[in-house]
């Protein structure tokens, strides 16, 4: 291959990893949106049922631990509980300088209900794939997210 091939092969490759990378911010933009149109109805937003899962796996957490899970600012979870709290789903209590956070009967009960079911809803947006290639997908994008 002379200079010229390879600077060619290098713009093919180029322009294949940008088509690779609009594909997958289309897919994710696309599977947030009927995410979210599927949690209103518990009138849940994305963050919100976040809190409900690393709550109700956890049972209990401090304030601190669940942001780091979430990835949220100190300011964003604080008001994030605080709506929770307003909704009856999540209790907060002070014990000396600590904040735990867990459910409240009414938030594990939801935390039953909507778990399994959005775990079906997730699942079946990957049935157009059959489960070898879903295997390879992940596995892929495993590869992929090691590698950044």
């Amino acid at each position: 291959m002379n200079e010229h091939e390879n600077k060619e092969l290098s713009q093919k490759e180029k322009r294949l990893g940008l088509m690779i990378w609009f594909r997958l911010s289309r897919v994710y933009n696309q599977s947030i949106r009927l995410n979210n149109e599927f949690m209103k109805q518990w009138g849940l937003t994305s963050a919100q049922f976040d809190v409900l899962i690393q709550v109700g796996v956890h049972k209990e957490l401090t304030q601190k631990e669940l942001g780091e899970k979430l990835f949220v600012t100190k300011g964003n979870i604080t008001q994030l509980i605080r709506k929770m709290e307003n909704m009856g789903l999540v209790k907060r209590e002070q014990n000396w300088k600590t904040k735990t956070i867990s459910l409240t009967k009414q938030g594990e009960e939801l935390f039953e209900e909507m778990v399994p079911q959005q775990e079906q809803f997730q699942a079946s947006q990957f049935m157009g794939l059959e489960p070898e290639e879903q295997v390879i997908l992940h596995d892929l994008l495993k590869k992929l997210q090691k590698n950044m």
